[in-house]
């Protein structure tokens, strides 16, 4: 019985570490197709606060394709070289960067920082570190050709957006069936990351990276020259759940970036102590 009991519990165990899904509400039947969505907020009078206060109540409500929901786990095995400790790491992340919309009709959606972290704050998530978008690029099933577009002014606005959600839809369509089952996919997008150089300028920063090539190497080093307020067409939210396993042990994401040894898995410059960015009110 003794021995029955430990089965059960390993198995149920198994099963928990490896159904995760995104902390949100229920999709409604009658929430906005993506495309409509997107129109809804290209009202090029509508202040980027506003625009962001629509996009994080359409998120709030739960409109958000199925096919994202469910997390995809990361799997490490990893040695920190100067204790020669080993430690088994998985954690968990979305398969596809942020969008709104149906799994048939969707809007990959930039954000500010200042959202994407108030997004991550409400599915219970982080944003990922330059480590991790190398972690997660490195074990994506489906690796997409990144489409730039030449940059202008036009960048920022939703007409350029929707063009780039259009390019990348029709990249998709050669993975379809994978892709709606949740297949880890990386290449369409640079990410929003935790940094140390979020804080100590004088204004506060977005911090860029990635955008990965076939060849494994990213179009866009870690950069922090544009300001909290930035968001354009290239731009993704990839949110990585906090609640991560390390020798079976669950922890969390936030915990081990601010550990002088475990930092080490996630972060190319050491301790991040704070992995996220700052929250105003207007927001």
């Amino acid at each position: 019985m003794k021995r029955y009991l430990t089965i059960l519990f390993l198995a149920i165990s198994i099963s928990f570490v490896n159904a995760q899904e995104l902390k949100l509400s229920k999709r409604k039947p009658e929430a906005l197709t993506g495309s409509a969505f997107a129109e809804r907020i290209s009202d090029s009078s509508l202040s980027l606060v506003n625009r962001e206060k629509i996009i994080f109540r359409q998120i709030k409500d739960g409109n958000v394709p199925d096919f994202l929901r469910k997390l995809v786990p990361v799997d490490l095995h990893w040695t920190e070289q100067e204790s020669n400790k080993t430690y088994q790491i998985r954690y968990y992340v979305l398969p596809d960067y942020f969008a709104i919309g149906s799994n048939e009709d969707y809007f990959y959606v930039p954000m500010t920082p200042i959202l994407a972290q108030k997004v991550a704050r409400l599915a219970k998530c982080i944003l990922p570190t330059k480590a991790i978008v190398d972690h997660i690029y490195d074990q994506a099933t489906i690796k997409l050709r990144p489409q730039p577009i030449p940059p202008t002014k036009a960048m920022t606005t939703l007409p350029v957006f929707i063009a780039h959600t259009d390019s990348i839809q029709q990249q998709i369509k050669n993975f379809l069936p994978s892709h709606q089952a949740g297949s880890l996919t990386a290449g369409n997008k640079k990410d929003i990351i935790i940094s140390n150089k979020i804080y100590g300028e004088a204004t506060p920063r977005v911090v860029i990276y990635g955008w990965h090539k076939p060849d494994g190497k990213a179009i866009q080093p870690v950069y922090n020259k544009h300001t909290n307020t930035w968001a354009d067409y290239s731009h993704g939210v990839r949110l990585i759940q906090n609640k991560i396993f390390i020798n079976n042990k669950k922890t969390s994401l936030k915990k081990a970036l601010r550990e002088a040894e475990l930092c080490k898995a996630f972060s190319d410059e050491g301790p991040i102590n704070k992995p996220y960015y700052p929250l105003f009110k207007s927001y």
